[in-house]
């Protein structure tokens, strides 16, 4: 009887996966998580570069990944719209996940569809960004057994000083636009953290929603051109992802001359591409906007 309990204990022990590494889904918490980490652990990120965050979608195998993970970061506050039943599900079955977006005080989109409900895109601002990165820190140490907690702890150091070095100078940069110029339209709600910390105002988006998969109607174009024309605003800005299609449909629908400027708004771009990392994206992002503005 003993060796038959034993030899059914053990069965049981192989059969249970192993929980180990880190899973991140989006490719900007990806790069605060490995710029943290380091070579401390493995990190696997979920999103390709230049992917929408809200409708990309994973494999069989990355869903497997998530379930064996021993820490899951995820942005949280609605914006993995295609992939959170993977998340909820891992969670429920008692992998540790992490919803960033839920501890960097986050804000409520004022206006259009999604006034009232909470703003997932945190990551315009690096004040809230530097908040991430010592909450990630925090957890991977908490949860990943064996990591070298010294490591971890002089990489967050590190990052830390540096996002410190980025918000001083993107605070100079925009310091350079006339307060009256601060005025942003986009193709959908994604400056809102932005705009409170450094002092601009969003007139609205193309899309009048906090998410790429609602599309506008022929009244949310009127209203916004109205709004344009009002403020005297020159230029939209639109995710270089999907670069200025909706963009150019408010001008031809309108008949408003405006400049399309793209930003990387939502993703990281491949090597190369200007903003392959999140301090290289919100400089990119930071200049085209002063061009954007000042010219």
């Amino acid at each position: 009887m003993l060796i038959l309990a034993l030899t059914a204990l053990l069965g049981a022990c192989a059969t249970e996966p192993e929980h180990t590494g880190i899973v991140v889904t989006t490719n900007i918490l990806g790069d605060l998580t490995r710029t943290i980490v380091g070579d401390a652990a493995p990190v696997t990120v979920l999103m390709q570069a230049g992917a929408d965050p809200h409708s990309f979608a994973i494999s069989a195998r990355q869903a497997a990944d998530i379930e064996r993970a021993a820490l899951v970061v995820h942005n949280g506050l609605g914006l993995e719209e295609g992939i959170a039943k993977h998340v909820s599900a891992a969670a429920a079955a008692g992998v540790p996940t992490l919803a960033v977006a839920e501890h960097v005080d986050p804000i409520d989109y004022t206006a259009d569809d999604s006034a009232g409900t909470p703003d997932p895109h945190f990551w315009t601002d690096p004040r809230r960004v530097r908040t991430a990165v010592e909450t990630i820190s925090a957890e991977v140490l908490a949860r990943v057994e064996g990591i070298d907690a010294a490591a971890v702890r002089a990489n967050t150091e590190r990052y830390l000083t540096e996002l410190d070095q980025l918000d001083r100078w993107m605070t100079e940069r925009f310091a350079t636009i006339a307060p009256e110029r601060r005025q942003l339209v986009t193709d959908h709600h994604v400056f809102g953290y932005l705009a409170q910390r450094f002092g601009f105002r969003v007139i609205g988006a193309v899309i009048p929603s906090g998410t790429t998969l609602a599309s506008p109607s022929a009244a949310d174009l009127d209203g916004l051109a109205t709004a344009i024309r009002t403020a005297g605003v020159s230029a939209v800005f639109a995710d270089s992802a999907q670069p200025d299609r909706l963009a150019r449909v408010l001008a031809e629908h309108t008949g408003l001359h405006v400049r399309v400027i793209a930003l990387h708004t939502e993703s990281l771009s491949a090597p190369g591409g200007g903003a392959a990392t999140y301090p290289e994206m919100a400089r990119t992002n930071t200049e085209a906007i002063v061009r954007g503005l000042t010219t």
